[in-house]
C-alpha cells in the first residue's frame, strides 16, 4: 500500500511524500523547495530514496539538490529533460516502468506544458501524479509544446479508469471552477463541486485528490466535444481540438 502525504510549498504548489508500506521505500514527487519536505521527513521517515520529477520547471525541482545532498536520493525524470532537471540520475521514457518498492509506476509521456513532461501512474493504487498537465477542473498552460500535444496528453489520461485519483501540481481549483462555470453554465455538477471546494478551502484543506470520474463530468477541458460547451462558445460545428484551443486561449487571459 502507498501512503501519500500532501506538502504545501511556495504559494500554491503541491509536493507529495510517498511511502510504500511493504518495503519502507520513501519518495517525494516534485519537491518545490527543501525545507517543508525536510521538516516532515526528518520527523517521520529519516530518508528519501527517490525524487520523482514530472518536469523541469523550478517550482517542481527547486528542492532537488539539497534533498539529494542530505538524503543521497536518486532523482528520477524524463529522458528529454536530462539536461534540465537538477541532479537527475534515472532517465525515463513513455511507457517505461519504474519500480517503487513492490509497486510499479507506468511513465506516461504528456507533453504540452513542457516538451518533456511525464506523469507517474500506478494502476494497482489507482493514482496518477499529473504535475502541470492536468489540474482539478483545469489543465496547464502551453509553454514549450503545442495545443495538439496538450489535447492528446489529456485524452490519454482521459482513458484511465474513472476511479483513478489525480494528484496535481498546484492548488488552482477555485479559479478553475470559476472558469468552468462561465463557459459550462448548464453543468449542474459544478454547483455541487463549488460547495465542496469552498468548504475544503475554508477548512484550509487541499482540494485534491480528485477522481478522474469527477473530472470527466466537470473539467471543461475534458468536455470539448460536449454540445452544450460548444454552444456556449458559439462553436457548434468545430472539432473538439478546436474547442480545446479556444478554451485554453480564454483561460490564459481569464
Amino acid at each position: 500500500m502507498l501512503n501519500i502525504e500532501i506538502v504545501s510549498c511556495l504559494n500554491d504548489n503541491f509536493s507529495y511524500i510517498i511511502h510504500e508500506d511493504n518495503t519502507g521505500i520513501v519518495g517525494v514527487i516534485d519537491p518545490s523547495e527543501f525545507y517543508p519536505i525536510d521538516e516532515l521527513i526528518s520527523k517521520k521517515y529519516k530518508k528519501i530514496d527517490f525524487i520523482l520529477n514530472t518536469h523541469h520547471h523550478f517550482d517542481h525541482v527547486g528542492g532537488n539538490k539539497k534533498i539529494k545532498e542530505k538524503y543521497k536520493s536518486k532523482v528520477v525524470g524524463s529522458k528529454i529533460d536530462k539536461n534540465r532537471i537538477p541532479e537527475i540520475d534515472i532517465l525515463l521514457s513513455d511507457n517505461d516502468s519504474f519500480k517503487f518498492g513492490t509497486l510499479i509506476f507506468k511513465i506516461m509521456f504528456a507533453p504540452g506544458h513542457t516538451s518533456g513532461h511525464i506523469c507517474f501512474y500506478c494502476e494497482e493504487e489507482k493514482i496518477i501524479f499529473t504535475g502541470d498537465t492536468l489540474f482539478s477542473l483545469g489543465c496547464g498552460r502551453i509553454f514549450e509544446g503545442s495545443y495538439k500535444q496538450m489535447f492528446n496528453s489529456l485524452n490519454i489520461i482521459k482513458k484511465l479508469p474513472k476511479e483513478t485519483n489525480i494528484y496535481c501540481g498546484h492548488e488552482y481549483t477555485k479559479k478553475n471552477l470559476e472558469f468552468c462555470l462561465k463557459y459550462d453554465k448548464n453543468n449542474e455538477g459544478l454547483n455541487n463541486k463549488k460547495i465542496w471546494i469552498e468548504k475544503r478551502l475554508q477548512d484550509r484543506l487541499p482540494s485534491i485528490p480528485v477522481s478522474l470520474g469527477s473530472e470527466l463530468s466537470n473539467n471543461i477541458f475534458f468536455r470539448c466535444d460536449d454540445l452544450s460547451v460548444k454552444k456556449n462558445l458559439g462553436m457548434q460545428n468545430s472539432s473538439a481540438e478546436e474547442v480545446f484551443k479556444k478554451l485554453r486561449d480564454l483561460k490564459d487571459s481569464f
